[in-house]
């Protein structure tokens, strides 16, 4: 009995032996399986779905725009010159005026005095010359019959002359007379628009002091805006050819009139790094007004040939601007260099006409890694997606 118990004791012990090794064999090897499963995805990892556009070479156009105001060529405060009272008024407010146009007549009364005045003066002084020339003449008829001395004849010669520019001086007079009767008729220097009256018939105005009325130039009209300093070679250059073409929109959707640069100014401001420029309008309906915003687009100059992609696809990164070029179904990094921006086009160097750049998705996207291309581009692509194999 002793012996069958020692027996059924041995046979348990084995048992324990030969289970316990099992166990730690299956515990050592399954680690194993994860790691073979990381180095596997590590060597072949899961292709990346993108869109991506062709790199373009046209034409493209520098286009600047700005926020301008729109200013009048010209405006002119009407004032009086002479102390006087109004006599009447021949506008009324917002009338628009030809240049020459009769405004405001003054109190003339008194300048017609002077100048009736002034005349009768010099039909006094002109009967005093008649009267000096037959003195003259006399005395010279006396001088040859040796009756009078040749002392004579020369007080005659200077009377003549006395009279003579006396008679000057009064028509100088008249001149001035005219001129201050000139003054009390107040026309338009310019053709536009007036703006309020501020005087009426019987109101005291005292010398270029009491504002009568405004008139405002409409038609031509300027629009005033600024320029960055870098575009200012380009807007000298296109002053010299006639101006450049400017385009102008009313704020909040307005009509667009087309125009020409005509004005750049003498100096760059420090303060904004930009120069102040005009360009001038027509404007026949008179949609233009003065202080009003508008929308200023300019064509400064065009870039011939210029490699265009989309901003979106380019990536700024600590190792410069780059961009992912397709490369046998793999993403390859591209340095290029940022010539011009303007929208959603950029102009850049680094990259060849027709390649394929990534656009949507770059941000899941490494050198190298495996890519499928979508066939529609992002609805807002500056240029036209490569079509290449579907994605799943």
């Amino acid at each position: 009995m002793k012996t069958t118990h020692f027996f059924l004791a041995v046979i348990g012990s084995l048992l324990a032996i030969g289970f316990s090794g099992c166990t730690s064999k299956s515990n050592t090897a399954s680690p194993a399986t994860p790691a073979s499963v990381a180095t596997n995805a590590a060597a072949n990892p899961a292709a990346v779905t993108v869109t991506t556009v062709r790199v373009q070479q046209r034409d493209f156009p520098v286009v600047i725009e700005a926020t301008g105001t729109v200013i009048p060529l010209a405006t002119v405060d009407i004032k009086a010159q002479v102390n006087s009272v109004v006599d009447k008024v021949h506008i009324r407010d917002g009338q628009f005026v030809k240049a020459g146009e009769l405004l405001f007549t003054l109190d003339s009364r008194a300048d017609e005095a002077n100048l009736a005045k002034a005349r009768a003066q010099l039909a006094k002084d002109n009967a005093a010359l008649a009267d000096a020339q037959r003195q003259l003449v006399r005395a010279q008829q006396l001088l040859a019959q040796n009756f009078v001395s040749q002392g004579a004849v020369d007080t005659a010669q200077a009377q003549l002359d006395a009279a003579r520019a006396t008679a000057v001086a009064d028509q100088a007079a008249i001149d001035a007379s005219r001129v201050a009767l000139s003054y009390d008729h107040l026309s338009a220097p310019s053709s536009g628009r007036a703006g309020a009256v501020n005087v009426s018939p019987g109101s005291a105005v005292q010398a270029n002091v009491t504002p009568l009325v405004t008139i405002t130039q409409l038609d031509p009209i300027a629009v005033g805006f600024s320029l960055p300093q870098r575009n200012l070679a380009d807007a000298l250059s296109a002053l010299k050819n006639g101006g450049a073409a400017v385009s102008a929109t009313i704020a909040d959707g307005g009509a667009t009139f087309n125009g020409r640069l005509q004005f750049v100014d003498n100096a760059v401001d420090p303060s904004s790094g930009s120069v102040k420029v005009k360009a001038v309008f027509d404007n026949k309906e008179g949609k233009l007004w003065p202080g009003a915003f508008v929308e200023i687009s300019q064509t400064v100059k065009i870039l011939k040939d210029a490699v265009v992609i989309p901003q979106a696809a380019i990536i700024r990164s600590a190792r410069g601007t780059i961009v992912y070029v397709m490369q046998d179904g793999k993403a390859a990094l591209r340095p290029v260099q940022l010539v011009y921006a303007q929208g959603e086009d950029a102009v850049v160097t680094g990259v060849k006409v027709g390649e394929s750049i990534v656009l949507a998705g770059k941000q899941n996207v490494r050198p190298d890694t495996p890519v499928l291309e979508r066939t529609s581009a992002p609805k807002g692509a500056a240029s036209n997606p490569a079509h290449g194999v579907s994605a799943p």
